[in-house]
């Protein structure tokens, strides 16, 4: 009877045991893998949703193996340390946009395809170069090589095209920037000082205290949505549209090299996959939120919205001409990208203007700006 129990109780214990590891969930090979990224970004901007998306896709695409903690600007580092501390592994990767890091080599603005869109590309046209002209390539090598950083970077936030601005009085040509001190970072600071603005370089958290307290006259951000949760039409009333400096613009997802080398194949497939899908999804949506907050800005605050003289778009282009050619005469690598991007732009850019109908054709039938100005008269002005 006493052999009997044991055998039962034995029975019961290997019962036990099977039924509890058939309810636990298997364990993951080689365990998942657990990062912290930061951003540039203050957490309330959509800028911060796009790296909060990717972090989601990198989640489900890799079954749960590889999850990112999406940190928004200063949780770890200042925002322009998270490439410094990427490289350093203080933080795992980062969300931001390549022209900040111009201080170290002017060739990261290209990376960023800012300003100009180089060479009149598009969003799309740059992701061309960037996936089939060999871009890619030298985004790393850029990084790797010429910085001698641990860091790699992909194309994930389309944030463009951009406005010119907020100013606390109106402008009218380039003799109104004069004496001008502005809110404006990398390389697009140094064309804006020689059309004669002064230039303050600081995160965006920073913009709106700043002008509360009369330390700058005007500031440009991003536009839309993310200028409206910024606070900006609560600090000025004008604001200038399209600006020539972010035309096409995209930031970037950096990475630690050895976190990315200690993702397996399959891991950094999906990295590859999600930074792709973060850049369309995102996308699309930010022109319907744009929409919605230039609606706001006319009706809740008063806005004037209003075109950027032609003057000041051209004197952009001239002066941002000027500085490539110095930069490429004494920084080999500017000049291979630059020339690189020249070269795919020369095919790309006149045939799509040549297949592609002018956006604004078919808008002005369907909208026509008549009916947009006298919408927006009519709607009713709140304080």
């Amino acid at each position: 009877m006493r052999f009997q129990l044991k055998i039962l109780a034995a029975f019961a214990a290997t019962t036990l045991a099977l039924a509890s590891h058939a309810q636990a969930p298997a364990p993951a090979a080689g365990g998942a893998k657990s990062h912290k990224f930061q951003s540039t970004w203050p957490a309330s901007l959509t800028l911060q949703d796009n790296f909060r998306f990717f972090a989601d896709r990198m989640d489900k695409l890799t079954g749960g193996q590889v999850k990112i903690e999406a940190m928004a600007a200063g949780q770890i580092v200042p925002p322009f340390e998270i490439l410094d501390a990427t490289h350093k592994k203080v933080i795992d990767g980062g969300h931001g946009i390549s022209y900040y890091w111009v201080g170290k080599n002017k060739a990261a603005t290209l990376f960023s395809a800012t300003p100009a869109g180089i060479a009149g590309m598009d969003h799309m046209d740059y992701l061309g170069w960037m996936y089939e002209g060999g871009g890619l390539d030298m985004w790393w090598e850029f990084y790797t090589k010429e910085l001698k950083l641990n860091v790699i970077a992909f194309p994930i936030l389309p944030a463009s095209p951009q406005a010119l601005g907020w100013f606390k009085r109106p402008i009218k040509n380039l003799a109104d920037f004069k004496g001008m001190k502005c809110r404006q970072t990398g390389i697009v600071a140094e064309i804006y000082q020689r059309m004669g603005m002064q230039t303050v370089n600081m995160p965006g958290g920073e913009i709106v205290p700043s002008a509360q307290r009369g330390v700058i006259d005007c500031a440009e951000w991003v536009g839309g949505v993310e200028d409206l949760r910024l606070g900006l039409p609560q600090v000025w009333k004008y604001h200038y549209t399209p600006g020539m400096h972010e035309s096409a613009s995209i930031g970037e997802l950096i990475i630690n090299t050895e976190v990315w080398k200690s993702w397996s194949p399959q891991q950094q497939e999906a990295a590859r996959s999600a930074t792709v899908e973060t850049f369309m999804r995102w996308w699309v949506k930010w022109q319907r939120q744009n929409a919605d907050a230039i609606e706001e800005m006319r009706t809740k605050h008063g806005t004037q919205i209003l075109r950027t003289p032609p003057e000041i778009l051209t004197a952009f282009f001239k002066a941002w001409d000027e500085i490539a050619k110095e930069e490429s005469a004494k920084n080999p690598f500017f000049k291979r990208v630059l020339d690189s991007q020249r070269e795919w732009a020369s095919k790309v850019v006149p045939a799509k203007r040549f297949m592609f109908p002018p956006y604004s054709f078919a808008a002005n039938y369907y909208w026509p700006e008549e009916v947009r100005k006298e919408a927006a008269k009519k709607a009713p002005a709140k304080n």
